[in-house]
């Protein structure tokens, strides 16, 4: 029988450190400020359709100090028509080994009503409890009576029996927070790493310590009485409250890598652990014990050896590859256009890897595991590997469990000492290309054999090129007639293959005009395209239109059939980092025959920009030659991503790069 804990309070308080100013209120459940209810707009974004109008969550442990609660309050506002779709409410959980559950839902409505506030309460019957799979559960449910200017709230508890799995608290959210508090009560014989995430001052910052005492039973039989023998032990709990106010709503923007990754949050990340009297926790603090934890669990490291019916075919025709390449690159698309993935992301198997074989349909960890399966028995030096998705948000270092990851990938050594992190689920994913959505990130992989576990950080070394070769006349009567050809790499190869399968050569035709109306495209020929290791060679037979001509002045600007258009970086300001992924490099060379009876009457000027830590390049290069013009743009990105705080900086760099790119020739009548 487990020893059992009676946690006796003390009272004794002493002030560690305080700062706090004032702060929107957060009211009990189910009172509600009638100014609240007839709120239109959020103060400090005027066009937002919701508001949080306040958050707040406590966290502690139990009286025996072997579970965590989170006790979570949200209030929020809806302003219009739009804003009822955050009236559906999803609350996933891990409901594997009974780590979580929430319990003491409520939720409820709350219209003005001739001067008045109506609650309508949710029926308990509407809270839809769904099992995602054997680890992940959530509840959902709808608000009833929802229109504009209703408040609506919810309140729970999400009880953890995993001692140092703190969750993440986001102070931020895809809609205005007026007000986000967090509230830690965590006992000293658990030191978390915080890591914190603001982008504003807190306008509460407290840390208050409360001494209490833990009552532990002496010996472990019978039932306890107030008779027993037991023994005191004091220890202190840290209890700190951190809040926020008029926090702005975190949008998609151009180059941001996930939600995840730039939401104002705070995490709180096992350090150290000190036992108290005889209570001890196996706590999985470094990589190495999540490593073993995922080797030993069954529908991870339990599928690794598991046979697949008639593999052997396959693995035959593996071995009569010369190269351990060619010997990937067939198994890889063997598994990758046998099996359906079933757009579901987790790290474990659901139905395992040898029924999912059988179905040709799975998850991503089943189509993975059999990939790693497959090449192991073909001889490959290939490790089963867990990654965080880009969604999913990166993988933070600190915190060591396997719930910072949400797919399995296999990580593969190839010839002379090549690295390949193989992902299966994409249909037009490359054995030779890790996907976009894992790069950047920390992979965790695995062997078995030799019980080593060890991370990788996963991205891409070399820059992916794209260049464009334009030769062209151009007529009298203002209009030109040419041929471009696209050399595509890497991902920029996988992109276009893949719009065009997708899409068809019609829409694919009008992707490559660009919403431009005067350019029309009469072919396009493919060259490589089931050459993984070849760039993808696009030709283009073309007529243009250029606008604004007329008898005596012909306009031309040459940046064409290149992704360099737009400038994607309009925006004054930013509320999220900058990540372009990987490195990248583009170049545009063009060949512009000067009409009869035409000359040059404004040629740019060669030009050179780079951003002052050189970490992307511009440079152009525009001269008259034997009665044609000749263009060279060449854009290098040596450095992939900067905060938010550099973004200033970049802003003003790109205002003028696409200035420089989409500058005209005039030719004029002579």
């Amino acid at each position: 029988m487990k020893t059992l804990f009676t946690l006796l309070l003390a009272g004794a308080f002493s002030a560690v450190y305080a700062q706090t100013s004032s702060a929107p209120a957060v009211q009990p459940y189910g009172k509600v400020d009638i100014a609240d209810l007839e709120l239109k707009a959020c103060d400090f974004e005027k066009d937002a359709n919701a508001e949080v109008l306040f958050e707040k969550g406590n966290l502690s442990y139990s009286v025996d100090v072997t579970s965590v609660e989170l006790e979570t309050h949200t209030r929020i506002k809806i302003f219009n028509e739009n804003g009822k779709e955050y009236a559906n409410i999803h609350l996933q959980y891990y409901s594997g080994n009974h780590l979580e559950n929430i319990t003491g839902l409520e939720a409820e409505t709350i219209n003005l009503v001739d001067g008045k506030a109506e609650i309508t309460k949710v029926d308990k019957k509407s809270f839809f409890n769904k099992q995602l799979d054997k680890n992940v559960s959530e509840i959902a449910f709808t608000f009833p009576n929802v229109k504009s200017g209703s408040i609506i709230e919810f309140r729970y508890k999400l009880n953890i029996n995993r001692l140092s799995l703190i969750p993440t608290w986001d102070f931020q959210k895809k809609i205005p927070v007026k007000y986000s508090e967090y509230d830690t009560s965590i006992p000293e014989m658990f030191y978390f790493r915080p890591d914190l995430r603001l982008y504003q001052p807190m306008v509460k910052n407290t840390s208050v310590t409360d001494s209490k005492v833990l009552k532990v039973l002496s010996h472990e039989h019978g039932t306890y009485s107030s008779s027993q023998e037991s023994e005191t032990i004091p220890y202190n709990v840290q209890n700190e409250v951190r809040a926020v106010a008029n926090v702005p709503s975190l949008p998609n923007e151009p180059y941001m890598s996930s939600f995840e990754d730039n939401v104002q949050h705070i995490s709180l990340n096992i350090a150290s652990f000190k036992p108290l009297g005889g209570f001890n926790v196996n706590l999985m603090d470094t990589w190495a014990k999540v490593g073993g934890a995922l080797s030993e669990d069954d529908d991870f490291g339990g599928q690794l050896k598991r046979s697949l019916s008639n593999e052997q075919a396959i693995i035959n025709e593996a071995y009569a590859h010369k190269t351990t390449d060619d010997k990937i690159a067939y198994v890889f698309n063997q598994v990758k256009n046998l099996m359906k993935w079933n757009s579901i992301d987790r790290w474990y198997t659901i139905d395992g890897t040898s029924k999912a074989w059988d179905n040709k349909t799975g998850n991503s960890a089943e189509i993975n595991l059999i990939l790693y399966h497959l090449l192991k028995q073909c001889g490959i030096n290939a490790y089963p590997m867990v990654v965080s998705t880009q969604n999913y948000g990166r993988v933070n270092p600190f915190n060591t469990t396997t719930l910072a990851f949400n797919r399995a990938v296999v990580y593969v050594l190839g010839d002379n000492d090549k690295k390949y992190v193989l992902d299966a689920t994409g249909k037009y994913n490359q054995y030779n290309e890790t996907p976009t959505e894992l790069l950047n990130s920390m992979g965790l992989w695995i062997d078995r054999s030799k019980n080593t576990y060890d991370t990788v950080y996963v991205t891409k070394e070399t820059p992916v090129r794209q260049s464009v070769l334009i030769n062209a006349e151009i007529k009298p009567d203002g209009k030109i007639q040419g041929t471009a050809q696209l050399n595509s790499f890497s991902y920029n190869r996988i992109d276009a293959i893949k719009r065009y399968k997708e899409d068809g050569e019609k829409k694919y035709i009008d992707y490559l005009a660009d919403g431009d109306n005067n350019l029309k495209i009469s072919s396009v020929k493919f060259e490589n395209m089931d050459v993984d290791t070849l760039p993808l060679t696009q030709k283009v037979d073309f007529d243009l239109d250029l606008a604004g001509s007329d008898q005596n002045y012909i306009y031309l600007n040459p940046n064409l059939f290149s992704s360099l258009k737009k400038n994607p970086l309009l925006n004054e300001n930013r509320m999220s980092d900058v990540d372009f992924e990987y490195l990248r490099g583009y170049s545009i060379n063009g060949v512009y025959k000067i009409p009869a009876g035409y000359k040059v009457d404004a040629l740019p000027k060669d030009i050179s920009l780079v951003m002052p830590d050189k970490g992307i390049s511009f440079k152009r290069i525009i001269a008259e030659q034997e009665g044609s013009i000749m263009v060279r743009y060449s854009v290098n990105y040596n450095k992939i991503q900067y905060s938010k705080d550099d973004y200033p900086s970049l802003h003003e760099f790109y205002k003028k790069m696409y200035e420089m790119l989409n500058e005209q020739i005039v030719l004029k009548k002579s």
